[in-house]
């Protein structure tokens, strides 16, 4: 599992290593963390989202951010984050939208933001 927030953290010496990886037999899969004036916009996720795809690692994870402290300044709210996945659905094949997610204290999995809880 990766953690690339941006595009621009890709490069070449992380394509030649991926590449170890899948000639080894390994899926490789992609979690990001939506961050304001980082990745919250659809240009920038889709950025992401398919250069990763051209890489054949799976965007698989979109976290919205923890609530801790002296990172509140780049949370994006529930309803703009669900755009922007609603929006990549129109530009990207199925595979290539991560689910966009939140960690819950106490639950032993990441919880899925369905669209009908949105418009907070």
């Amino acid at each position: 599992m990766l953690h690339i927030n941006n595009v621009q953290e890709i490069d070449e010496s992380l394509a030649r290593s991926l590449n170890q990886l899948r000639k080894a037999g390994d899926s490789i899969l992609n979690q990001s963390v939506l961050l304001r004036g980082i990745n919250d916009t659809t240009q920038a996720q889709r950025e992401l989202c398919l250069k990763l795809c051209d890489l054949q690692v799976l965007p698989y994870y979109l976290h919205q951010l923890d609530p801790v402290q002296g990172a509140m300044h780049f949370q994006v709210p529930d309803s703009q984050a669900a755009q922007i996945v609603e929006h990549l659905r129109e530009f990207l094949p199925g595979y290539a939208v991560p689910r966009l997610v939140r960690e819950v204290a106490g639950q032993p999995y990441k919880v899925p933001l369905e669209f009908d809880n949105y418009n907070r």
